[in-house]
């Protein structure tokens, strides 16, 4: 039993780690995105993803590759600027504001 608990302990740490998001921060930072992604993470067009209701780990690593250059189409460029000054506690706010959002509101 132990070395069962053992190893669901070290799968569980060997996992990417993420820094915890706190969503009223999040959304004190979020006008800025609003131009595009909405008031309230529904993209304004087309061209523009929702973000309401995304979950914040895959927001998170969406943010990092702008900000690391690893994620270059689409409009790429314009969230290279966006994300330029963005702490990596920035972007988990952000991710957290937006996971908690409903895409129905």
């Amino acid at each position: 039993m132990k070395k069962i608990l053992l190893a669901v302990g070290l799968v569980a740490l060997s996992g990417p780690s993420f820094a915890a998001g706190d969503a009223a921060a999040g959304k004190a930072k979020a006008a800025i995105c609003s131009s595009c992604h909405g008031a309230n993470g529904v993209g304004i067009a087309g061209i523009f993803p929702n973000l309401s209701g995304q979950k914040a780990e895959y927001l998170l690593i969406q943010l990092k590759a702008f900000k690391d250059g690893s994620r270059s189409s689409g409009n790429s460029a314009q969230m290279v600027g966006m994300v330029a000054a963005l702490s990596d506690q920035d972007m988990a706010d952000l991710a957290a504001y937006y996971e908690s959002l409903d895409a129905a509101k």
